[in-house]
């Protein structure tokens, strides 16, 4: 059976902050698949969560271990439709953490599906896709955030 992980989010943008953890959950995994959530009542949300999905999978376009997916509702039921049994996640501070590990214990609770979080690289620990839509709305370059 492959171990496959999901690594959910809305990724907007997806920052190098993610993309090292995708790179660091691949020795852990046969799979990850990089997850969208979006809200279907906004079509702004599935438009841009669509536009998001498809330039990671050019990021990714030569891994066949990374697959993108584009979902709403639970993540613990995307990741049960997909057979996958783990939940890969980032974590940048103990606000984070206590976030994730709450989130994971009803997850797991619920549905089996365990989570497996790693610590943001500390160079990187400070990116966080909201900080760089902030700079990047007052015409900041933030293409060194950016893969």
């Amino acid at each position: 059976m492959s171990r496959t992980a999901i690594f959910p989010g809305t990724f907007n943008p997806f920052t190098k902050g993610h993309a090292d953890i995708v790179e660091r959950g691949l020795p852990l995994f046969d799979r990850v698949v990089i997850a969208i959530g979006c809200n279907p009542d906004k079509p702004e949300s599935s438009a841009s969560a669509l536009r998001r999905a498809g330039e990671i999978e050019r990021l990714y376009e030569d891994d066949p271990r990374i697959a993108v997916e584009v979902y709403s509702g639970l993540t613990v039921e995307l990741a049960l439709r997909l057979g996958a049994r783990f939940i890969l996640r980032g974590v940048r501070d103990t606000h984070d953490f206590e976030y994730e590990r709450n989130l994971a214990e009803i997850n797991r609770r619920i549905s089996g599906v365990e989570t497996v979080i790693l610590l943001s690289a500390p160079e990187l620990a400070c990116v966080s896709s909201s900080a760089v839509r902030e700079l990047a709305s007052h015409g900041y370059d933030v293409s060194r955030f950016l893969p």
